[in-house]
């Protein structure tokens, strides 16, 4: 396993992107330096993406762990009916589903006890994935910017799963409706559906804190 992580982050650093095919192929080998270029190419992504499907984004880093240890023990099952890409991020919200789940069965009981206490049909657009990348801007910008980001991440989290999923899959990681209706193993009215409502929660929370001006903002510039 170090071998293979040593070998992700040389390929990381000189930015080697590997055919799925051969790289499936020597992944189902066992090869620990296909593992490493595996982990290069895809653990910033599914990192970000466990980050956002979690109530608590600090279990992030264990679950992508878990989910990179099963996606190893499993790659002979994946006989390309799909993206890797895409048969990567279903495994990640599976993996964070059931994370979501233990959480709300344990974690919510033990902070009680221990507590002291694309457009939509308007023609609008969030444009997540400006907001939430990293931008290089003076002190001052840096700070506003991040502040706007955290606003941002924790009006994803309030909304429900089903249109979180979406909204992070479409305006963020830019998946196309077929392939988030193949992540998600629902039709594509399904997730049209799902995108418009999570998009209105998300502007709705957004604009009573006053933030949609600023994504807005961004947008124009």
């Amino acid at each position: 396993m170090q071998a293979g992580t040593a070998v992700g982050n040389l390929a990381s650093a000189i930015g080697i992107r590997t055919n799925d095919a051969s790289l499936v192929a020597e992944l189902k080998l066992g090869s620990e330096e296909a593992f490493g270029v595996l982990i290069a190419q895809y653990h910033q992504q599914i990192f970000s993406l466990i980050a956002r499907s979690l109530q608590d984004p600090a279990d992030a880093a264990d679950i992508t762990q878990e989910v990179f240890v099963k996606v190893f023990r499993s790659i002979r099952s994946f006989h390309g009916d799909s993206r890797l890409r895409t048969w990567l991020y279903r495994i990640a919200l599976h993996e964070a589903s059931n994370q979501r789940r233990w959480w709300s069965r344990h974690k919510r009981q033990e902070i009680t006890i221990d507590s002291t206490g694309e457009p939509d049909e308007d023609g609008q657009s969030l444009c997540l994935s400006a907001t939430l990348a990293c931008h290089r801007d003076s002190p001052f910008d840096h700070a506003a910017q991040s502040q706007l980001r955290e606003r941002v991440e924790s009006a994803l989290r309030e909304l429900p799963e089903a249109y979180r999923t979406v909204v992070v899959l479409r305006e963020i990681e830019g998946f196309a409706y077929e392939e988030i209706a193949e992540i998600l193993d629902v039709n594509l009215g399904t997730v049209k559906s799902r995108l418009t409502r999570g998009r209105t929660a998300l502007r709705q929370l957004l604009t009573a804190d006053g933030c949609l001006a600023h994504l807005q903002g961004a947008e124009a510039r």
